[in-house]
């Protein structure tokens, strides 16, 4: 993580990529009312790439539709936190959200298949498995539960732990830690399996957790960790790469049911279009926040990822989420990752 990019050029560059996917603009006078609006909550801030991509894929749907379809972004989790929008997406109180694999996994255990500790290289792999067989099964399972999944997986990336009190440099540093995590059960998991002692804290309250030392460290992507301050409040990152997240794009299933054919296809060719560009920028964004985290104070650590994996596998991690997982879910995983535990 060696490029170097401010906030400022990196929204101009997104915003200039955000720009093909929707050339023209529908434009609507005063008065003009649209058919169906789409109110889209997620929990990352309006200027991350989730939230431009968003706007790009809602002005390319309003074109394809001329104007029939609205989406209105609600970015900073005003629409409540992952686990009250989740609620309300299912009770039809919203019509669309943007959610971590991890946390969505509360839901649809399948979800978070992709989320095991060590598994991933790099981003490309894991969306190769969600782009292929892995991810349409994930798809079927969220279907099954009664929301409208989207294709194309959004990008999360990858999470990295932040401490206050110490250094994480082996595994053995994380026995006994106080560490949050979101509620997820496979990231209580991860970070029990590797010794620490996990809590569970949705990321609203998360600064204040860390400020008054209820947890002494937490994971995050570079770019929650930056945009939500948490360098103010801890003192080392250890680049751990420990987790990859897809951030899934669900719809109220009632609600896309009550959308025509043509216009279905146009609000899923629109987010479905505009995963790639939020991939690219999202990828970016952490890979220019390393330097920028150092000038604000953070120290940052590599560490060799093999000893973390070796404890899991000990612990025996990756056996207990096989039986979670099944057969058929954990063959299509081991597909793209090579044997894992």
């Amino acid at each position: 993580m060696t490029e170097s990019m401010s906030r400022k050029n990196f929204v101009r560059s997104a915003a200039a990529s955000a720009a093909t996917l929707a050339t023209v603009t529908y434009v609507r006078f005063p008065g003009d009312a649209a058919e169906f609006t789409i109110k889209f909550g997620h929990d990352l801030a309006a200027d991350h790439p989730t939230n431009i991509a968003g706007k790009a894929a809602g002005d390319a749907i309003a074109a394809a539709t001329k104007g029939r379809v609205e989406v209105q972004m609600f970015p900073s989790s005003q629409l409540g936190n992952d686990t009250t929008m989740l609620s309300n997406l299912r009770s039809g109180g919203m019509q669309m959200m943007a959610i971590g694999d991890n946390i969505l996994a509360t839901l649809v255990p399948a979800a978070a298949i992709d989320n095991l500790g060590f598994a991933w290289a790099n981003a490309g792999e894991a969306f190769k498995a969600l782009d292929g067989d892995l991810g349409s099964y994930v798809r079927d399972q969220i279907t099954a539960a009664g929301l409208q999944p989207m294709e194309k997986v959004w990008a999360e990336g990858f999470r990295e732990i932040t401490t206050s009190t110490k250094p994480i440099k082996t595994p053995d540093d994380l026995n006994g830690f106080k560490m949050r995590v979101p509620p997820s059960p496979i990231s209580t998991s991860l970070f029990s399996a590797l010794g620490a002692s996990p809590t569970t804290i949705n990321i609203a309250e998360l600064y204040s957790a860390l400020q008054t030392h209820i947890v002494d460290g937490q994971e995050n992507p570079l770019s929650n960790i930056e945009q939500q301050k948490f360098y103010e409040v801890q003192k080392y990152c250890t680049v751990s790469n420990h987790m990859y997240v897809g951030y899934w794009l669900l719809l109220n299933m009632d609600f896309w049911n009550g959308l025509p054919k043509d216009v279905q296809g146009a609000v899923s060719k629109g987010f479905n279009d505009a995963s790639s560009a939020q991939r690219t920028n999202n990828e970016k964004l952490d890979g220019s926040l390393e330097g920028k985290l150092k000038g604000l104070g953070l120290q940052f650590f590599e560490v060799d990822r093999a000893p973390f994996k070796a404890k899991l596998v000990k612990a025996g991690f990756y056996n207990d989420w096989k039986g979670k997982f099944g057969d058929k879910a954990w063959s299509l995983l081991e597909k793209y990752t090579g044997k894992l535990g």
